[in-house]
């Protein structure tokens, strides 16, 4: 069945051709009396306007783009959650995708996105991107890097101090007697994931009688925490870590589940603690402590500078959020309660 066009409606409406094409770019140009008509007969046609077709033709678009490494994430699902309602905000639409942390598809959605000529991209990505991302600038197409602070400053970035993250994790532990501490995240060439190293790393090593260890995964899901417990559980109980730090709250809830399963007592044998705080954390039959990235605020802060730079190519700006401490049960026990 053909799609309906243009001169199906102005033909059912008695009007020209461009008629409707003013009534469908600038409504203001047509008499409330043509108006009427030329919507009933889209109505009656169940006409749909090819937006991306007009886009084109006037050299611009509404529509902004956000490409996410895992929209399973709860992290990454409250920033596309700020991301569409501040765009809507500022007078524009939304496509949000996937990359599932592959470059591969990572690649493909940068081109079909400059394909459909989107005003501007919003990319969260945990491998180094800024040098394609600065080719598709001078391509005409800004973005704004999300998570990771920006090495150009040419590159617009919203991020957070994930090396502060990491030392407040590790002073957490330390305040509550942990000298056995273990790291557990991966790859470590991931920025925001190494930068948490670096901050924890720090604290423990000015830390008399401490000592760290990494335990490396690359799946930072539920999954892959229930695998290094199991390797931790393998251990007899003198070589096991009295502490965690988790790169994020995923894997620490994964490894509590299964250390608890096992019969390990947290916080009294071991205190674990994330990063993120996503809200999963609180609710946790035993609430995890966390490292709260104020996350609630990247969406709308990430849109603002992407706004800025389409409408101002020079503008390019860095936000960087710090972090703060959420103290539980999972390091504090009992009396630190639910929120």
């Amino acid at each position: 069945m053909a799609r309906t066009g243009i001169r199906d409606v102005a033909s059912l409406a008695g009007v020209s051709h461009g008629t409707v094409s003013h009534y469908l770019n600038h409504p203001e140009r047509v008499s409330q009396k043509l108006a009427e008509r030329i919507q009933q007969a889209i109505e009656t046609l169940e006409f749909v306007p090819n937006n991306a077709g007009r886009q084109l033709r006037r050299g611009s678009s509404t529509a902004l783009a956000y490409i996410a490494p895992d929209v399973s994430n709860p992290y990454f699902a409250s920033i596309a959650e700020g991301v569409e309602e501040q765009a809507a905000a500022r007078g524009f639409s939304v496509f949000i995708a996937n990359s599932n942390r592959s470059r591969t598809r990572e690649d493909a959605y940068l081109d079909l996105f400059q394909q459909h000529q989107v005003s501007g991209m919003l990319v969260a990505s945990h491998e180094p991107i800024e040098d394609r991302l600065s080719v598709i600038r001078r391509r005409g197409t800004p973005s704004v890097l999300i998570g990771q602070a920006a090495v150009d400053p040419k590159q617009a970035s919203v991020s957070v101090d994930d090396v502060m993250g990491g030392r407040l994790a590790a002073e957490h532990l330390v305040s509550v007697g942990r000298r056995r501490i273990a790291y557990v995240g991966g790859p470590l060439g991931v920025k925001q994931v190494g930068d948490r190293l670096d901050g924890a790393g720090g604290v423990l090593q000015a830390t008399p009688g401490a000592v760290m260890e990494i335990l490396t995964l690359t799946d930072r899901t539920i999954r892959g925490g229930r695998s290094v417990a199991r390797q931790i559980l393998d251990r007899p109980d003198g070589y096991r870590p009295d502490g965690i730090f988790a790169a994020n709250d995923l894997i620490a809830l994964g490894l509590m589940h299964e250390l608890v399963n096992a019969g390990v007592r947290i916080p009294e044998d071991i205190a674990v603690i994330g990063y993120d705080d996503i809200e999963f954390a609180a609710a946790s039959i035993i609430p995890l402590s966390s490292i709260r990235s104020p996350h609630e605020g990247f969406g709308a802060t990430a849109v603002d500078l992407l706004v800025d730079s389409i409408e101002n190519p020079a503008a390019a700006r860095h936000s960087v959020f710090q972090p703060e401490l959420v103290a539980r049960a999972s390091t504090v026990g009992a009396a630190a309660g639910r929120e």
